[in-house]
């Protein structure tokens, strides 16, 4: 099998150095860039599965960079941050996020969740759904609003396929994390994923996102899609 590409954008080279030697060790390919410039001309060309993005670079920020690189392909984004709230990234497609200072065997279960996630979604051969006019295709991974395609970050796509798969079932939040994440974690900040995603997710197919029709909240539980 081929090993998993991961672009790491930090402009700090003692982290970049940190997370290029520890992760070359278990088999990984990487590439690294120190800025915005660099990490776009270098994302081109190697295509990566992952990519490891500092909130704080010196020509641009993480969050820009993030919504660059979801634009162009559906990579997956795990973000480095010393802020304390996740929304920071989660809200422009971020997949997930490491708050500096941070351990590298977590960091490294997190990416191998991240990982997992993609091969799961993609080695399954299953039908579009259709629910009036949204329409999901899990093999080409999207979605479409009125006959528009919309763009959902990786994640974001795996988290509304797996609640549009089994419409009418209420979703437990410690499950959807273990579902969708790979976490068996029900502390609130990993609670709180859900919340961001689902609300990212509304803004994109939901009619009017403050009264969604498609994905419902249920109170004390989770959620729910209609």
């Amino acid at each position: 099998m081929t090993s998993a590409k991961i672009l790491v954008v930090d402009d700090d080279p003692a982290i970049r150095n940190l997370i290029n030697r520890y992760l070359s060790q278990q088999n990984y390919q990487l590439e690294v860039a120190q800025d915005g410039d660099t990490a776009l001309k270098v994302f081109e060309q190697f295509n990566p599965d992952l990519v490891i993005l500092d909130l704080n670079l010196p020509d641009t920020t993480g969050l820009i960079l993030c919504r660059e690189m979801q634009s162009r392909t559906h990579v997956f984004i795990l973000m480095l941050t010393s802020e304390q709230d996740p929304k920071l990234g989660l809200k422009v497609g971020a997949d997930d996020f490491v708050t500096k200072p941070f351990d590298l065997e977590e960091l490294s279960l997190r990416i191998k969740a991240i990982l997992k996630r993609q091969r799961s979604m993609t080695d399954l051969e299953v039908q579009s759904l259709t629910y009036r006019d949204l329409i999901i295709n899990p093999n080409r991974r999207e979605v479409y609003v009125k006959g528009e395609l919309v763009l959902l970050s990786a994640l974001d796509f795996n988290l509304l396929y797996c609640l549009a798969r089994k419409p009418g079932r209420a979703w437990k939040r410690t499950e959807l994390l273990q579902q969708v994440w790979g976490y068996q974690d029900e502390s609130n900040d990993r609670g709180r994923l859900i919340d961001v995603h689902i609300g990212h997710i509304r803004q994109k197919i939901e009619p009017d996102p403050k009264n969604p029709s498609f994905i419902q909240t249920v109170r004390s539980v989770g959620y729910r899609f209609d």
